[in-house]
C-alpha cells in the first residue's frame, strides 16, 4: 500500500493555537519534511513532543531535488508530515510542488488544520469577507507589481496579500495609485503575537503611515472595486463585458446575470444590448467584434 502525505497546519505566532493533532503528527510520521529544521526544533520542544522518524529539509532552494525523493518514500509507503515555518504548507510556502506530485501518483493526501494569517486578517479588518481572492506576494520590482494591481483593479471580492515590511509602505503606494486613494483596507500586523496591530483605514493614509517603517510579519486586506454606476457603461462596454466571460468559459446566461450585477443593472437591461449587438452582427458585415 502507498503511504499518506500529511500537510501540517502550524501556529502563526501564538503556540497554544497549534492543532491537537499536529503533536501526534510530529511524533508518528515515518518522515518530517519541514521548511526550516532549526524552526522545526523549536516548535517540537514547545509541544513538548519528539520525532521518531526521519528529519529531512523542504525549502525553496531544494524543493524540486527532494520532491521525487519524497514521493517514493511515499509510493513504499512512508506517512510523510510536511510542515513550513508558518501556516498551512502550499499556500505561499513550499509545498505545492509536492501535493501535485503526489496527487499524480495516486498517493492520498490528507491535511492537519490549523491557523491561517489569511483568514484570520480577512475576520480583523472590519472588510467584507462573503467573497474573496488570495493573491500571495505581490512582485518586487515596481513596474510588474503595478501591473499586477491592474489586473485586479475592477475586482470586486476583498483582496488579500502577504508583504514584506520594507516593501510596505511602496506596496500601499502602489495600491493607493491603481485602487485610489480613499479604497479601504487593513494593515495586519504580526498576528496572535505579542504586538500584534491591526491599521486601517484609507490606502493613502496607510501608504503615509507605513513610510515611517514598520517591523514583523504583515498581512494586507483590501476592499473590493465599487460597482460601476450604470451610468458608466453603455451598450457597447455591457457587450464587451459579456464576451470576455463568454469567451473565458461562462454560458451566456450566467454572463449576463454577472456582468449584470457588476454594473447593478437589471439582467434585461445587459441582455437586450447583447441582442441588439447580435442583431447588428448579423446585418453587417462581420468584424469580430460582436456576440455570434
Amino acid at each position: 500500500m502507498t503511504g499518506t502525505l500529511v500537510l501540517a497546519g502550524t501556529p502563526i505566532g501564538e503556540i497554544a493555537d497549534a492543532p491537537p493533532r499536529l503533536a501526534a503528527e510530529l511524533g508518528s510520521a515515518d518522515i518530517v519534511a519541514a521548511e526550516d529544521t532549526r524552526r522545526l526544533r523549536g516548535l517540537t520542544r514547545a509541544l513538548g513532543v519528539q520525532t521518531s522518524g526521519r528529519v529531512v529539509s523542504y525549502f525553496e532552494g531544494n524543493e524540486a531535488a527532494r520532491t521525487p525523493e519524497l514521493v517514493e518514500a511515499l509510493a513504499g509507503g512512508a506517512r510523510v508530515l510536511l510542515v513550513t515555518d508558518a501556516g498551512m504548507p502550499s499556500v505561499s510556502d513550499p509545498g505545492y510542488r509536492l501535493v501535485a506530485a503526489a496527487v499524480e501518483a495516486d498517493i492520498k493526501v490528507t491535511a492537519v488544520p490549523g491557523p491561517s494569517a489569511v483568514l484570520t486578517a480577512l475576520a480583523l479588518s472590519g472588510l467584507p469577507v462573503d467573497r474573496f481572492c488570495f493573491e500571495g506576494f505581490l512582485p518586487r520590482k515596481a513596474g510588474e507589481r503595478l501591473g499586477r494591481l491592474r489586473e485586479v483593479a475592477d475586482e470586486r471580492r476583498t483582496l488579500v496579500y502577504f508583504e514584506a515590511p520594507h516593501r510596505l509602505d511602496d506596496t500601499l503606494a502602489a495600491m493607493a495609485e491603481v485602487f485610489g486613494a480613499d479604497r479601504r483596507a487593513a494593515v495586519c500586523r504580526e498576528l496572535t503575537k505579542t504586538y500584534e496591530e491591526v491599521k486601517r483605514g484609507g490606502l493613502g493614509e496607510l501608504a503615509a503611515w507605513a513610510a515611517e517603517g514598520v517591523r514583523g510579519e504583515i498581512t494586507v486586506v483590501v476592499e473590493g472595486a465599487p460597482p460601476a454606476a450604470p451610468a458608466d457603461l453603455g451598450p457597447e462596454e455591457l457587450v464587451r463585458r459579456v464576451r470576455v466571460r463568454e469567451e473565458a468559459g461562462e454560458r451566456r446566461k450566467e454572463a449576463i446575470a454577472a456582468v449584470a450585477a457588476e454594473a447593478g443593472l437589471p439582467k434585461r437591461e445587459v441582455f437586450d444590448a447583447v441582442v441588439a449587438a447580435k442583431n447588428a452582427a448579423a446585418s453587417s458585415p462581420p468584424d469580430g467584434k460582436g456576440l455570434s
